[in-house]
């Protein structure tokens, strides 16, 4: 496997974990440290069941909890214009509650190219929604997020 791909990896690697850790952050009121001690040395690299899951970027990872929980006001109102009126971020899925919350963090700060951040994240909504609509859902919302959050980017 080439270097480049590895390092694209374990940047999409990061994305996932910054999902899971903000999830369980909400779901479990555990601190940022905990949760990022937690999965840097249980998660990344770890084996389950003879399946070995992913090595992560750790700087990555950092930098998108931190920024998510730093910047959770400001992407959550970034978020909810992106919503339907009758459907506040605090009415949704938690899972995707943290899947905003981890890109918008990512697309507000960020140099990383907007359609680069919502493929990522589309993606890992069909991870989590294999088959329902929320990848659709994921699209429109953090497109509308990132032409707010970064306009001269399109």
């Amino acid at each position: 496997m080439s270097v480049p791909n590895n390092r694209r990896q374990m940047k999409s690697a990061a994305r996932l974990y910054a999902v899971q850790a903000l999830f369980q952050m909400e779901a479990s009121a555990q601190t940022v440290e905990s949760v990022q001690q937690e999965f840097e040395s249980h998660r990344f690299g770890a084996v389950y069941d003879d399946d070995e899951m992913a090595e992560g970027d750790v700087t990555l990872f950092r930098k998108m909890v931190g920024d998510a929980v730093n910047w959770q006001a400001e992407i959550d109102q970034l978020t909810d214009r992106g919503l339907v009126a009758k459907w506040p971020i605090a009415r949704i899925d938690p899972t995707l509650r943290a899947l905003f919350r981890a890109a918008g963090a990512e697309l507000c700060h960020s140099d990383t190219p907007p359609k680069v951040v919502i493929n990522e994240f589309v993606d890992i909504a069909r991870a989590f929604f294999p088959e329902g609509r929320e990848p659709n859902f994921v699209n429109a919302v953090l497109d509308h997020m990132a032409r707010e959050a970064r306009p001269n980017a399109f």
